[in-house]
């Protein structure tokens, strides 16, 4: 409750329990929260006795499905479709496996060719239908993998027939027996030259995987997700092993579910993508997920088709949380949206106390970190870390605990995560605590690039997360290249666009700062995310072809090979220069 209700309750002047808050070490004000153990003690210091009730709804919050699905009425309980996780070593064809799958492109455009985020999608096959969840292969990926075994049923290990067992492979399974899930293997490429089926076989026996050609447990299918060969085998496999598993739900229960994704879009707001795991999620539900209170307004599946209602095992799109959740939070259905917003603010201060209690130390630059440790200077290295999507984040985190698992030398700490531009705040913080800010997909904008080179914050970006825990790990044994160091040249507005007959399509800028030159690459953002990095095709003022345009003034330009250019997107204009690192 309040400072005021806690007044009006006890009959005591606000301001002598403010008094005996400052006392107390808690600085308040009379609208402020107090938890029940601040309450209690104040209470005792003015002679009154106190007895925590804990609301019936408030006793109902959920911290574990499972728990949820144990207690649940096994006569109310229904089959359910499966949730499958495709799992695998990098290149190895997951996501081309699941595009044979989807008969639908997925797999173009992503960086380094790695899945960057966990996707959910929904088939039908027969007349019944089979959820799959996409987990990125990288090693760096190891806890969205994680979390999408605990969200699964069963897993379909892709192994190349041409490659055989790799380390994330290895990695993979030792996953899936944590998780306690039935797996099902995919020899994937059987129709290359180089395939060899019995080698990858014997390969995953060694590795105490048996296929039950072997004698052993677990079904084997050869398939080649590019030539769509012995697609509809798989499937019928995964059904099979679903009917053994016997999975069922209820779906007449309160809906609980688990976050996929999670990211601020600018014109819709907060979305995330949610596995329903129980009950039927609707329109119009008040939700409580992690830390975040909402009211759902409205749900889409993957093909962006407007639901009324999802089932269980069925992932949704969800717009009307008042805030961006955290990949893996749970999600469940609220009677009362107030209590759920009270709950949330809880949560959320909890969180606030642990941030400002791990902001307190100090580290170097990225750059001078090795001779740091040398001298004994360093014992931690702060990061705050800024991405495109929260699942991202947790997949960095997961890969900087390796890291300080292998080595005692350095502890590295994340003591701020978040998605979306690099701003002024972060740049701040940064400052405050010695921190090295690190971009995901995520760039600065105008102030927070100017604030960050006048207190010389390191900010480093990345597009494929192995290349930054690489960065990392070399700089603390002093192996760090050469650097190529961007040199931020203009930013400019985009305020109109146009399709020239050649399908090409003109931005009409107005620079905000800066200068735009012809010779210059250019960054194409959206709410600090980045869309497109290449080359400029074209610069005119007018109808006239310019070498430059400053600041202030409005021109056309031509980004090379990206048609997407949006009335509200930045650009950023730089040039690279190689410098060479201090450590």
């Amino acid at each position: 409750m309040t400072v005021r209700e806690f007044s009006e309750a006890t009959g005591i002047g606000a301001a002598e329990i403010l008094k005996a808050l400052m006392k107390g070490g808690v600085i308040a004000n009379i609208n402020q929260q107090i938890d029940y153990e601040t309450a209690a003690v104040i209470a005792t210091d003015f002679g009154l006795e106190t007895k925590e009730l804990v609301p019936e709804k408030i006793a109902n919050v959920v911290e574990n499905i499972s728990d949820v699905l144990v207690a649940q009425d096994p006569k109310k309980m229904r089959v359910r479709p499966p949730v499958v996780t495709i799992m695998g070593h990098v290149d190895h064809g997951k996501t081309k496996l699941l595009d044979a799958v989807r008969s639908a492109r997925v797999a173009e455009g992503e960086a380094g060719g790695i899945t960057q985020h966990i996707g959910a999608y929904q088939i039908e096959d027969h007349g019944r239908k089979i959820t799959f969840l996409d987990t990125p292969g990288h090693e760096a990926f190891t806890a969205m993998r994680a979390r999408g075994a605990q969200a699964t049923d069963i897993v379909v290990l892709v192994v190349a027939a041409d490659d055989g067992v790799m380390p994330q492979t290895l990695e993979a399974i030792a996953h899936v027996k944590a998780a306690g899930v039935p797996m099902i293997v995919a020899i994937n490429k059987i129709d290359l030259a180089a395939a060899n089926p019995d080698r990858v076989k014997q390969e995953l026996a060694m590795n105490e995987v048996v296929i039950e050609e072997y004698g052993g447990n677990v079904p084997c299918v050869e398939v080649s997700a590019r030539q769509k060969i012995n697609i509809d085998g798989l499937l019928e496999i995964i059904l099979l092993v679903a009917d053994l598993e016997d999975l069922k739900a209820n779906p007449d229960a309160q809906a609980v579910g688990t976050i996929i994704e999670a990211e601020l879009d600018k014109n819709r707001g907060p979305v995330a993508t949610v596995l329903v795991q129980n009950g039927t999620l609707r329109p119009e539900d008040n939700v409580l997920v992690g830390a975040v209170p909402g009211k759902i307004k409205m749900m889409f599946n993957e093909t962006g088709k407007r639901l009324r209602f999802a089932e269980p095992a069925m992932p949704v799109e969800i717009l009307g949380l008042e805030g961006v959740p955290q990949a893996g939070d749970i999600l469940q259905v609220m009677d009362d949206l107030q209590i759920a917003r009270e709950i949330a603010v809880q949560r959320q201060r909890q969180e606030r106390m642990e941030a400002i209690a791990s902001s307190s130390s100090r580290g170097p630059s990225l750059d001078e970190l090795f001779s740091s440790i040398q001298q004994g200077q360093i014992k931690e290295l702060n990061l705050i870390l800024k991405a495109d999507v929260q699942g991202s984040i947790g997949a960095i985190e997961h890969q900087i605990n390796q890291l300080n698992q292998n080595q005692d030398e350095v502890q590295i700490r994340v003591i701020h995560k978040g998605t979306g531009t690099i701003s002024q705040s972060d740049v701040n913080l940064a400052v405050a605590s010695r921190a090295i800010i690190v971009g995901f997909n995520a760039r600065p904008d105008v102030t927070g690039r100017r604030s960050a080179e006048q207190h010389g914050v390191d900010i480093r970006y990345y597009n494929v997360i192995y290349k930054l825990t690489e960065d990392i790990k070399n700089a603390m044994t002093g192996l760090l290249d050469p650097e190529y160091k961007e040199v931020i040249e203009g930013y400019s507005e985009v305020r109109e666009t146009f399709r020239l007959p050649s399908r090409e399509v003109v931005a009409g800028l107005f620079v905000t700062d800066g200068h735009v030159t012809r010779n210059l690459s250019v960054r194409v953002l959206r709410s600090g995310v980045v869309q497109h990095t290449g080359r400029i095709s074209s610069l005119k003022r007018f109808k006239d072809d310019v070498r430059e345009v400053l600041a202030g003034y409005e021109c056309g330009l031509v980004v090379e090979g990206f048609p997407g250019v949006q009335v509200g997107d930045t650009m950023e204009f730089f040039r690279t220069e190689r410098v060479t690192r201090a450590a």
